[in-house]
């Protein structure tokens, strides 16, 4: 409209006022709180004295499934926030229309980010949902001051400015049809540019810790129990309950395939929705040694109290090793359904 003298109206020219101005304003404003992107269109002989004809809203539309996506990502604790180039209105109109943003957050403007020092923007970050008006810089400033605030930062992205942003998040997300300097700078590439793809990574990547959790804590429990028999039986100075062939079949054949099923199995529907754990958790914490320490004192006793009552004429026979490694087996096995998961069936241990 500074390039612009004159208007259009029904075909007839007219000197461009500041009613009139006010009005086409209004009108694009209007589109963009629609989440349109408005176009401008003017002609002339001269660059400084221009004839506006008027505007086109151009609609971009939500895929179906990116809505319903982004509410399964605040129900898994995940966090969206939308970075884009255009106006406050349409960045506004498309963070409400996919749940985004809402009345109580706030919105920067890549300028007002620019003005900001790290410790402010870092202190602020988390309550806003959208940044408009946005370069490569402000990206890099805002996963910045995530990081800063403690956050673990995936970004998205598909042109070659967006390449430093995913390459200084800590996961970069590419789409599949994205630039392939996007692609090299990514940690992860969208085939299908579904983002609902970003969620299935997150719950995998919580399957398989919870599962390794798992794989540990049955085979430690499993060698701990196996141990603390021969210890016990040493230091009582009694003939041990297993003899060495039993030992190696324990640790061979029935240690093998159910810790390996333990590495594959599905996700946990308990786990499927809980919070994001500490990226600095060990996979053997406090939880897992209890666990392991309950399930050893379960089996030694249970294995040892078989093994003194079939020695009832304090000779070790045949019989009574068997007996014994036939106990052993069934609390093992009985270990390898307790450790299917650390939060549910719980009702084993006890069994």
């Amino acid at each position: 409209l500074r390039i612009c003298s004159h208007v259009l109206i029904k075909g007839s020219l007219e000197y461009l006022t500041e009613s009139s101005k006010q009005a086409i304003l209004d009108t694009v404003r209007s589109k963009e709180d629609r989440g349109m992107r408005t176009l401008s269109l003017c002609y002339g002989s001269s660059m400084n004295s221009l004839v506006y004809v008027g505007n086109v809203g151009i609609v971009d539309p939500l895929r179906s499934q990116v809505p319903a996506s982004i509410e399964e990502m605040h129900q898994n604790y995940i966090n969206v926030k939308m970075i884009t180039g255009d106006s406050k209105n349409i960045a506004v109109s498309i963070g409400k229309s996919l749940n985004i943003h809402s009345n109580d957050d706030a919105c920067l403007s890549g300028d007002m980010i620019d003005t900001m020092s790290p410790d402010e923007l870092a202190g602020v970050i988390n309550s806003v949902s959208v940044v408009y008006r946005s370069s490569p810089a402000t990206k890099m400033k805002v996963i910045k001051a995530l990081q800063a605030a403690g956050e673990i930062v995936a970004m998205t992205g598909d042109g070659v400015n967006d390449a430093v942003a995913l390459k200084c998040a800590d996961i970069g997300i590419a789409m599949g049809k994205g630039t392939d300097v996007c692609k090299e700078a990514a940690e992860m590439v969208l085939a299908n540019d579904d983002l609902s793809a970003i969620l299935g990574a997150v719950k995998e990547g919580k399957n398989i810790f919870y599962n390794i959790k798992n794989f540990v804590f049955f085979q430690l429990s499993t060698s701990v129990s196996a141990l603390s028999m021969i210890a016990i039986s040493t230091i009582w100075n009694v003939p041990p309950p297993l003899n060495p062939m039993q030992i190696l079949w324990i640790n061979i054949i029935m240690d093998g395939p159910p810790a390996q099923s333990l590495g594959v199995e599905p996700m946990d529907t308990s786990l499927d929705r809980s919070p994001p754990r500490s990226p600095k958790q060990q996979v053997i914490d406090r939880f897992v040694l209890i666990r392991v320490f309950l399930s050893a004192c379960i089996i030694v006793s249970g294995t040892l109290w078989v093994y003194h009552t079939e020695m009832v004429d304090g000779e070790v026979t045949a019989r009574d090793t068997t007996m014994t490694f036939t106990c052993f087996i069934f609390f093992d096995l009985f270990n390898a359904l307790t450790a299917r998961s650390l939060v549910r069936n719980s009702q084993f241990v006890i069994s």
